[in-house]
């Protein structure tokens, strides 16, 4: 929640993926913003007059942390080209996912000052873990609008930071004109769609855990390695941390043929690899990585 450690973070992550850039992989990159736009909510609240929406806020939020990622990744990469851009991500103004907000934002709190806030602010609240977060109306991403600029940039030999916090939501209105709408899109649901727009050959979605895991939080719990999407249910895994993962990797790997990966930071070449994390697969076959693809 403070510039200084998401430099830090910012500085670890960049040196993973030139890890990947040296092994002459492609990148677009991709990142959450679910505390930073909580935060921006926060400071947007306490200013005086109307505060602007989340639309508003989601484009702030990549634009801060885009540009941290861009100066970062440049700093250990000096010969490569960085391109932040603000990503529009069309989403169904009907979607139920409105009137049910699931999608947590900002700062964690306890039981008591979580329902404080939320009678005081008009906030819907959740549990996350052993604490409180507010949640935030969270729908499916219909389409990327910036994906042609994007593949265009990506040919050139750009590195391009874009779906910034899953992207800026929008609809389009009955003239055909678009609009923003107060949302916050799943990153790893909009990074699966944008893959697999970009015809990408792998999606990884790096996180602070090793994999994903079966019957997690119990002494069975074990790490999944190599599975197909056949052997997969998403019941098994929880609600906004890594079900959402495994959603998007089961729709890229079952769109493309190609594997949809998951596991730590620091691991990413080593996915890639095969030799590390979780990997699904669309059918039981052999892991064979290609040379492009969205790291999130």
């Amino acid at each position: 929640m403070t510039a200084e450690n998401q430099r830090a973070n910012i500085r670890r992550a960049a040196r993973s993926l030139a890890d990947l850039v040296s092994q002459g992989h492609a990148l677009v990159i991709t990142h959450g913003n679910g505390p930073q736009v909580g935060l921006l909510a926060l400071q947007a609240a306490a200013s005086s007059g109307e505060p602007f929406p989340l639309d508003v806020l989601d484009a702030e939020s990549a634009g801060m942390i885009g540009y941290v990622l861009q100066q970062e990744l440049g700093n250990v990469m000096r010969d490569r080209h960085f391109a932040t851009l603000l990503t529009q991500v069309k989403v169904n103004p009907h979607d139920p996912a409105f009137s049910k907000p699931t999608k947590p934002i900002g700062p964690m709190y306890d039981k008591t000052m979580a329902t404080k806030l939320a009678a005081e602010r008009g906030w819907h609240i959740a549990p996350d873990g052993e604490k409180w977060r507010r949640v935030v109306a969270s729908p499916k991403p219909l389409e990327i609008l910036e994906v042609q600029v994007i593949s265009f940039l990506t040919e050139g030999g750009v590195t391009v930071i874009c779906a910034g916090g899953g992207g800026i939501p929008v609809v389009e209105l009955s003239d055909g004109s678009l609009a923003g709408i107060e949302a916050v899109i799943d990153k790893d649901l909009a990074s699966s769609l944008l893959a697999r727009q970009l015809d990408a050959d792998f999606l990884l979605m790096l996180t602070d855990v090793d994999a994903a895991y079966e019957n997690w939080g119990t002494p069975r719990a074990r790490p999944l390695d190599q599975v197909s999407v056949s052997e997969l249910s998403l019941d098994d895994f929880a609600p906004g941390s890594m079900r959402p993962k495994m959603a998007a990797a089961i729709e890229f790997a079952h769109a493309t043929g190609r594997p949809g990966a998951i596991g730590r930071l620091e691991d990413a070449s080593a996915i890639v690899a095969g030799t590390r994390g979780t990997l699904v697969h669309a059918h039981d076959v052999a892991h064979n990585p290609s040379s492009t693809g969205i790291v999130n």
